[in-house]
């Protein structure tokens, strides 16, 4: 009686566990299941913006004259006396010589500067799911989901002002007198009169044919795109993939690199792309690519090439169309060797060969 009521606890509490996780209905027995978050998107979009002001720059235009003659009265008409003749005396008669004018100053314009900021990367949120310690056979009973929100990223972009535009003042130039001479009578003849007929001048002088002037230039604003990174497509649906239960474990990936670079020989490319594209292209499966060295060498360069070497592989396979947020790359340096040839241990160069290796296994 208490096995039956067991069995049929079990039963209720796995079918309940299965519809909330949505997991597949009527799984084949022996068959692996994935569980697959679809990633945030993303994408980039441009914005100009003004960063410095149009303006005006002004030239001034000089005044231009002409010049002009004008008939002038230098000596009066006057009588002749036959007895008595008449008597002179010079005289100064002021006149312009040259008209005053008004002179163009330019003020330059002046400039401020400010900043704005602008929203580069917004603020995110989602579910990450962590596996858990525990003793159920059963995977899906140790996952752990855990809401994760990332804060917006932010950019400061100066850009100048202007504060006051280009202007004039104006600088009056006095006018130029002079005095031109002539003769008036001093005394008038008596007696008999004689007309003296009057006599007359040509002077010249400039006047202002046109007046300054000032011409304007339009230097245009300069302007500056940013880039920026905005959610196009939000995340978060679950979906349940079968995979071979193998990939769940880590598989090595026979591929080689350029002795003490992380550079991928062509060769490994090629076992990539039968290996690992086909997988990631027909499954919207994540993986993990771990990376391991022999124990020769530096325990620190170790470490640090096999990093290198994993994102090698991961920046492949993101050349060949595979999205990043797929692809972990974990270098374990000499940590995790296969058989005993550790520092100090003497071994073949076969053993050491062993333990130089990339692996894989799907995460989700």
């Amino acid at each position: 009686m208490k096995t039956n009521l067991f069995l049929s606890l079990a039963l209720i509490f796995g079918i309940g566990f299965t519809q909330a996780q949505n997991l597949p209905a009527n799984p084949d027995p022996g068959k692996c299941y994935v569980k697959c978050i679809t990633k945030d998107e993303f994408k980039d979009i441009e914005e100009t913006i003004e960063v410095y002001p149009a303006y005006s720059v002004l030239e001034v235009v000089p005044a231009t004259y002409r010049t002009v003659e004008d008939r002038v009265l230098v000596k009066e008409a006057a009588k002749k006396f036959v007895y008595v003749p008449a008597t002179y005396e010079t005289v100064e008669v002021p006149y312009v010589k040259k008209e005053g004018r008004t002179d163009l100053n330019i003020n330059p314009a002046t400039f401020g500067s400010s900043s704005r900021t602008f929203e580069t990367y917004p603020k995110t949120s989602g579910w990450e799911y962590k596996e858990t310690a525990c003793d159920s056979p059963n995977k899906e009973d140790c996952v752990v989901a855990c809401f994760v929100e990332y804060p917006a990223q932010s950019r400061d972009v100066s850009f100048t002002t202007l504060a006051t535009d280009a202007s004039t003042s104006q600088v009056p130039v006095t006018e130029v007198n002079t005095v031109y001479k002539k003769r008036v009578i001093k005394t008038p003849a008596r007696m008999d009169e004689i007309e003296i007929p009057a006599e007359y001048s040509t002077i010249k002088r400039q006047v202002v044919n046109t007046p300054a002037s000032t011409r304007t230039v339009t230097v245009p604003a300069k302007m500056q795109t940013v880039t920026r990174t905005v959610l196009a497509k939000k995340g978060g649906i679950t979906t349940w993939e079968e995979v071979d239960c193998g990939l769940l474990k880590s598989n090595v990936l026979p591929i080689f690199y350029e002795t003490g670079s992380a550079r991928i020989t062509p060769a490994s490319k090629k076992i990539i792309d039968e290996t690992l594209l086909p997988l990631l292209n027909s499954k919207p499966v994540s993986i993990e690519l771990m990376s391991h060295t022999d124990a020769r060498g530096n325990d620190d360069f170790n470490m640090s090439l096999s990093q290198q070497r994993a994102n090698s592989v991961v920046n492949y396979l993101v050349s060949k169309g595979i999205s990043r947020n797929r692809l972990t790359a974990k270098g374990y340096g000499e940590t995790r060797l296969v058989n005993r040839c550790a520092n100090g241990v003497d071994c073949s160069d076969n053993e050491h060969q062993k333990n130089r290796r990339t692996e894989f296994r799907v995460i989700q």
